[in-house]
């Protein structure tokens, strides 16, 4: 489901919420297309994309095919997938150069390894954190999700998700799950200190890291804006739920740069951090 450049306010899935009647009042609305088009653009930026030739790219929840138009104008080929048929209907009708596929990438995405060049997503990632039925586990989905992007992505590619994250524990469950599926990278915030204009991309490495790109708007902030970032190193003390055993040394280390991200003082990492004390008697 593309994005209107606003946090949702409805919790219902996007399949339900934009019927026929509200997929065309989303796609005619002028507001919407140009905060969808200003995103779309910064997404494929993130890209970094080789300029000496077309690429094909993949656009999750790629709704009406707003999102699209800017691939296409930037002269590469594209794929879009979404749960929602009205809206799709919608890009037909709009006569869109990209292919499409109803599809729920909740239960993975359905293209052979090394398909893509790239992969953007427009405000759709965020959607997976809800349990809309009963089967439905987040968790799950997420993995689902990122697992087979990174196997549908060319190594050496990106991948850009915009999102809006509820609150700090969705971002950091999302960002976990592209951890565990093997990606590296970290989260871009455009304009962090603008309550109306802040943009969170997570950007995302397949096969190798790089330099995390630096968000718009952090030059005006005093100092270099500490963003998130994660690798895939392999974490070891896991619990069968995915956590490190708490207490642990991986535990204590991932609650540390938790609260250096809060801006709160921490001791700094030592090769004594979190070992077992010696009893005094």
């Amino acid at each position: 489901m593309a994005g209107s450049g606003r946090r949702p306010e409805h919790r219902g899935p996007p399949e339900l919420f934009y019927d026929e009647a509200e997929a065309r009042k989303y796609t005619q609305n002028s507001r919407v297309v140009e905060i969808q088009s200003q995103m779309s653009a910064r997404a494929v930026e993130l890209l970094a994309l080789p300029e000496e030739r077309p690429c094909l790219l993949l656009d999750v929840g790629c709704g009406s095919g707003l999102s699209g138009d800017h691939i296409s104008e930037e002269g590469h080929y594209w794929v879009g997938l979404d749960i929602s048929s009205a809206m799709l209907d919608v890009a037909v009708e709009r006569e869109v150069e990209g292919d499409l596929l109803l599809a729920d990438v909740g239960q993975g995405i359905p293209f052979r390894p090394g398909t893509f060049d790239g992969c953007i997503s427009i405000s759709a990632v965020q959607w997976l954190c809800n349990a809309d039925k009963k089967s439905h586990s987040p968790v799950k989905r997420l993995y689902r999700f990122f697992s087979t992007l990174y196997t549908a992505l060319a190594r050496g590619s990106r991948a850009v998700l915009q999102l809006y994250p509820e609150n700090s524990e969705q971002l950091e469950l999302i960002t976990a799950q592209a951890m565990r599926a093997g990606f590296t990278g970290g989260m871009v915030v455009d304009y962090p200190n603008s309550a109306k204009a802040k943009k969170f991309f997570l950007c995302l490495f397949v096969g190798t890291s790089s330099t995390l790109p630096k968000g718009l708007g952090t030059e005006c902030a005093g100092e270099e804006l500490q963003q998130a970032k994660f690798t895939n190193e392999r974490t070891r003390f896991r619990n069968v739920k995915g956590k490190s055993v708490k207490k642990s040394r991986d535990w204590i280390l991932e609650k540390k740069e938790r609260r250096r991200r809060q801006g709160k003082e921490v001791r700094g990492d030592t090769k004594y951090t979190g070992r077992k004390r010696r009893p005094l008697f």
